[in-house]
């Protein structure tokens, strides 16, 4: 009898002892668990349509907690969300713009993550004849000169950026020709058109390699500096957006920069392209890219 008490004391302490180390855990699971779990990344269609961030974000999300809705549109798109508080951090590839957003107020902490490189590519006839041509500048005047059918993205995205910088060092009106035709769609669709009209476009060297296979397109112009593509990571400024997730925001842009995610950004594409679609630049001056 003494032995069954004894029993039951020593099975209420032991019940007491789990009930007590389940609210333990309990209470430093809600410790660490994110207050707002979900996370509104805009950022451009080159980062989905390489298949990058289907690599990087699943790591984020076990890693951290957080649950991250990508809106991959252009980078010009990406930034007018975060000018209205739609959100809350940004990915993208158009450094005019994004200075602007900047001395605007719209984003802080503009943080470099990584680059690859414009290329112009076409038909293999190459109509305009401008494989070979070292200046993109020149390549664009050829084209405008051959009346050359040219797909523009007409997005005002990254890429739609560069393509009128270039379009300018060629001293070329190109909107309103017959030859020029915006397609208002992403890099991918963009490089679609272009392969059934056998016509040119700018694309980013990463969307193109991943889809090279079905396009019938040949890269024609490469290697000048002006091409070059370069990648930040934006967060949207709390101050302006106070219902912005900027321990969210700024979670993701820490790990965007992180050795670990750097270090798959370094080999991403290697196994099925033969070279990476991007190279990590974290902790590196802009100016010292390409070099």
């Amino acid at each position: 009898m003494k032995f069954f008490r004894n029993s039951k004391v020593i099975m209420t302490l032991m019940i007491g002892a789990l009930l007590f180390a389940f609210g333990a855990s309990s209470v430093f699971a809600a410790k660490a668990a994110p207050k707002q779990k979900n996370i509104i990344l805009a950022t451009t269609t080159s980062t989905q349509d390489t298949g990058l961030l289907d690599k990087l974000i699943p790591l984020f999300e076990k890693q951290t907690g957080y649950f991250v809705k990508t809106i991959a549109v252009g980078s010009g798109q990406a930034m007018k969300m975060g000018e209205k508080g739609e959100a809350d951090v940004m990915l993208v590839h158009s450094p005019d713009a994004e200075k602007k957003f900047i001395e605007d107020g719209f984003g802080i902490n503009r943080r470099l993550v990584m680059h690859n490189d414009f290329i112009i590519v076409g038909p293999g006839v190459d109509p305009a004849k401008i494989k070979r041509v070292k200046s993109s500048a020149e390549a664009m005047k050829l084209i405008a000169q051959t009346e050359s059918l040219f797909l523009s993205r007409g997005d005002n995205s990254g890429t739609h950026a560069k393509e009128k910088t270039l379009w300018k060092k060629a001293a070329i009106t190109p909107a309103g020709q017959k030859w020029y035709q915006e397609t208002g769609l992403g890099m991918g669709q963009t490089l679609s058109v272009a392969a059934e009209k056998k016509g040119y476009t700018l694309a980013d060297r990463g969307t193109y390699l991943s889809l090279k296979k079905n396009l019938g397109l040949d890269i024609l112009v490469e290697g000048d500096a002006a091409l070059l593509n370069i990648y930040h990571v934006i967060e949207v400024n709390s101050a302006k957006w106070p219902k912005a997730n900027a321990a969210g925001a700024k979670a993701f842009a820490d790990f965007m920069v992180s050795k670990k995610t750097q270090e798959i950004i370094k080999t991403f594409g290697v196994d099925k392209y033969g070279s990476p679609l991007f190279f990590p630049d974290a902790g590196k001056k802009v100016e010292d890219l390409g070099k």
